[in-house]
């Protein structure tokens, strides 16, 4: 007879003990699937111009960031001021406007700044769940290839920047050259 009660008291404290658990995790630390892999591909209306579209290939090339951000987000606004510090610093910076208005958020855009190369309009937040977004802001570094090589869930920060993004663009800009020199090197030696 106490066996029955023991074992279904020891199941609720078990799985207590499991939400517990899960409650103290940061999402911000949870790892993504996609870092490693190339960028999921999307096919979506520029923000700018409904009659131009824009795929992953127009985020290609280059070591670029990718923010996915909302004119409904306030933390998206409060980490603006970094983005463009990094756009005048010469890093691309292309986005997605995810499950917001576009009329709101071309307003926003014509009254401050934009550090966007590009911005792929994402009103459902389809090509959102593709790249795994749990909430905006997000940031992903793409390198030259187009593979996610990080992904910060929420507002970036001068720190943040400092010892995590900053260097990792620096390593993967530094890769791309090298990979071009042998590339250059290796056609002259087959001429």
């Amino acid at each position: 007879m106490k066996l029955k009660l023991l074992l279904p008291l020891v199941a609720v404290v078990a799985l207590l003990g499991l939400l517990l658990l899960g409650l103290g995790l940061n999402s911000r630390d949870l790892p993504s699937p996609l870092v490693g892999q190339p960028a999921p591909a999307f096919m979506l209306e520029s923000l700018e111009d409904a009659e131009v579209i824009l795929t992953e290939q127009d985020f290609i090339g280059e070591v670029a960031l990718v923010n996915v951000w909302a004119t409904w987000c306030s933390t998206c606004r409060s980490e603006k001021p970094l983005l463009m510090e990094l756009a005048r610093g010469g890093i691309p910076i292309h986005a997605f406007n995810y499950r917001d208005e576009r009329d709101a958020a071309l307003r926003y855009l014509e009254m401050t700044e934009s550090p966007y190369r590009t911005i792929a309009y994402d009103p459902a937040g389809d090509a959102g769940i593709d790249w795994g977004v749990y909430a905006t802001p997000e940031t992903y570094v793409l390198d030259a290839e187009g593979v996610i090589r990080y992904k910060r869930i929420g507002p970036l920060s001068r720190q943040l920047l400092l010892d995590e993004v900053l260097p990792l663009v620096e390593k993967l800009r530094a890769e791309k050259l090298r990979a071009e020199k042998l590339r250059s090197d290796q056609a002259r030696r087959a001429s």
